[in-house]
């Protein structure tokens, strides 16, 4: 069985609390023995696959398989194409430089965040489509922040070939056999 949810912002990857103040996956009534296939943080948003077949985990998660995750990012000020170059060749974080990314300005038409982001009327805010094959821990807030524009609000809204699409923060669906085969 493959899942794919739409993890609202302020919620954990995991389904025990563990001291965290957050909610957990256990409130989001998924089917027994299902875990999820990867992370977001808690205050990352979108696409996150729980599965109840170990297999897949090595599927999803291995680096060797590199496959894609598309992400819309909030961030501070509007990057100019220097900028955005600089993330498509890679960024210096914590002495490792990221593999290339795609990354273009979008403009996207998304529901306002509960609770909303920082507001600041004096600096502007846009948005950042970057799509990469890795995935180390905050990677992307990381990568922002070295070009000098950190991260606002991060939704992931794209694993391979399976998008978000219409789900709701909350919300979730199975994924059809067909589906799984056609995802990379």
């Amino acid at each position: 069985m493959l899942l794919a949810f739409h993890k609202p912002f302020g919620v954990l990857s995991q389904f025990t609390r563990d001291g965290s103040p957050h909610r957990t996956l256990a409130e989001f009534n998924f089917p027994p023995e299902v875990y999820p296939l990867g992370r977001l943080d808690a205050d990352s948003e979108g696409l996150l696959l729980l599965s109840d077949e170990r297999h897949l985990n090595d599927r999803f998660l291995n680096p060797k398989h590199a496959h894609p995750r598309t992400y819309w990012v909030q961030v501070e000020r509007i990057p100019s194409s220097d900028s955005l170059h600089q993330l498509e060749k890679g960024v210096v974080i914590q002495g490792y430089k990221t593999l290339p990314a795609k990354a273009s300005l979008i403009y996207p038409e998304i529901t306002p965040r509960i609770p909303p982001i920082r507001f600041r009327i004096k600096v502007p805010d846009s948005w950042i489509e970057m799509t990469l094959i890795e995935g180390k821990n905050r990677q992307v807030r990381k990568m922002t922040a070295a070009i000098n524009h950190p991260t606002l609000r991060l939704i992931r809204v794209q694993i391979g070939k399976l998008h978000l699409g219409s789900l709701k923060p909350g919300e979730w669906k199975a994924i059809s056999t067909t589906e799984q085969k056609n995802i990379f």
